[in-house]
């Protein structure tokens, strides 16, 4: 193609008013159009990003090479699957992906009675990609403030096929006070591996989704680990003087006056 040929082709494309403001997001906005439709670097371009995301939905959990990384942290580890047999099953059934499988909940029955004062869940829930990439730098941040806070850390629990909930299942049958679940979040075009934070405050099965706190977007290009790992530290604190996470917790962590015990590293540091 001759340089001429390019620029003519160029040329009909017709640039949206907004295009200088896309240097300051990744959303797709701006994209311009060629008479009613896209232009074909940009319908190419959400093709990739939509197989992308696809991809992010179907990678197997590895499990095995989280654990080794976690033990490298000195952390315990153990490993579990909901009811949800295989990914499809996971897909269409999600009520499935928020309990344990039997064989899980026997597994975890019989682990030593040590209750803890928080459990920390690691699942693949709708993106392996963002768990694979995100969960062990958030912890590594998370466990100076756990430390600070003086709380009883459980096992990790690494969980297969998992939806938010079954974190309150897992929670239950260990007697822990709260649950902080590490999960994959529903791969958007721009993020394909954003991770989330649900915390909940005396986990058990009939918790309503109301009743837990989120951290969301949670990646280097979103909310970064040192943020979250504060925000999560923050709200852990708060629950366990108020007793109580969910809508009647809010998160108040950027206000000085009501920072206790944990304060922003980050933010000290810098």
């Amino acid at each position: 193609m001759t340089e001429e040929t390019e620029k003519g082709l160029m040329s009909l494309v017709h640039q949206n008013p907004w295009e200088a403001l896309r240097q300051f997001t990744a959303a797709r906005i701006a994209l311009g159009r060629t008479g009613s439709s896209l232009p074909t670097a940009e319908l190419l371009k959400f093709s990739l990003a939509h197989a992308q995301a696809r991809d992010a939905v179907h990678l197997p959990f590895d499990s095995q090479t989280l654990e080794a990384s976690l033990h490298e942290l000195g952390l315990g580890t153990l490993t579990v699957a909901s009811a949800a047999a295989d990914r499809t099953t996971y897909l269409c059934r999600p009520d499935l992906g928020r309990k344990l499988s039997a064989e899980s909940r026997e597994m975890l029955s019989q682990q030593p009675t040590k209750p803890a004062d928080i459990v920390l869940v690691v699942a693949d829930g709708l993106s392996s990609k963002a768990v694979h990439r995100q969960a062990v730098p958030l912890i590594r941040e998370l466990l100076p403030y756990l430390q600070q806070l003086g709380l009883r850390v459980g096992p990790v629990v690494l969980a297969h096929q998992s939806r938010v909930a079954l974190g309150d299942d897992i929670a239950q049958q260990m007697q822990a006070k709260a649950v902080a679940m590490l999960i994959g979040e529903r791969p958007g075009l721009s993020s394909p591996d954003s991770l989330g934070i649900y915390m909940t405050w005396g986990p058990h099965t009939k918790r309503l989704e109301s009743e837990r706190n989120c951290i969301s977007n949670v990646r280097p290009e979103g909310l970064d680990y040192p943020q979250a790992a504060f925000k999560l530290a923050w709200l852990l604190e708060q629950a366990f003087v108020r007793q109580l996470s969910g809508v009647n917790l809010k998160d108040e962590s950027d206000n000085p006056a009501l920072q206790n015990k944990v304060v922003p590293r980050f933010k000290l540091e810098s």
